[in-house]
């Protein structure tokens, strides 16, 4: 009788624990599925956050502003570059890129510190980077303006967000550009009328 008992208890015990042995497996599974992404996705913006708000001598933050496509002659562009020791606008012509003005000033830690902190506070991070194609920017916008944001570090770019000023062309930048475009070309007196002597 006690044989008889133990025969038909090993295997309903047996089949309880492949049942748990498989809603284990499939909550690993799920949690992989569904939140190893998200994670990642974090992780990402973490990087280029510290790296964003890092006042080391290696850091700095780039805006490169482009107009539409037209002949060489009447293609302008600019460019901001904003680093703990130094603050530079150069604007330029054609699309070999001939400087027309450059504006170049000192900087200090402490100011660094405050820019980077605004340009955190107006979400520069926000946004995943396009990868392939989708991040080629050649010919993008042809009537309006493009808008590139870069956090580098020494000479590696950390992140790279675009955008510009036509509707079918949003860009990875999940920002208000103008905020972000104010907070760039405060940092130059005098930018303004230099910008506008290129029609940008």
């Amino acid at each position: 009788m006690a044989n008889y008992r133990t025969s038909r208890i090993i295997p309903i015990i047996l089949v309880i624990v492949i049942i748990i042995i498989a809603i284990a497996s499939l909550v690993s599974l799920a949690r992989v599925v569904f939140f190893s992404g998200s994670s990642t996705e974090t992780s990402q913006v973490d990087v280029s956050q510290d790296a964003l708000l890092n006042t080391g001598m290696t850091h700095s933050v780039q805006m490169t502003v482009r107009g539409p496509i037209v002949a060489d002659e009447e293609f302008h562009s600019y460019q901001i570059d904003i680093s703990p020791t130094s603050r530079t606008l150069r604007t330029y012509n054609g699309y070999l890129g001939s400087v027309v003005n450059e504006v170049t000033l000192d900087n200090s830690v402490a100011a660094y510190e405050q820019f980077v902190f605004a340009l955190d506070k107006a979400n520069l991070t926000k946004g995943t980077e396009l990868e392939g194609d989708k991040n080629d920017v050649r010919g993008i916008c042809a009537t309006g303006r493009v808008f590139e944001f870069a956090i580098i570090n020494g000479t590696d770019v950390v992140k790279q967000l675009w955008t510009s000023t036509c509707k079918g062309s949003k860009g990875s930048l999940d920002a208000s550009v103008d905020q972000l475009q104010s907070l760039f070309v405060a940092q130059i007196p005098g930018a303004e009328p230099l910008i506008k002597r290129v029609n940008l």
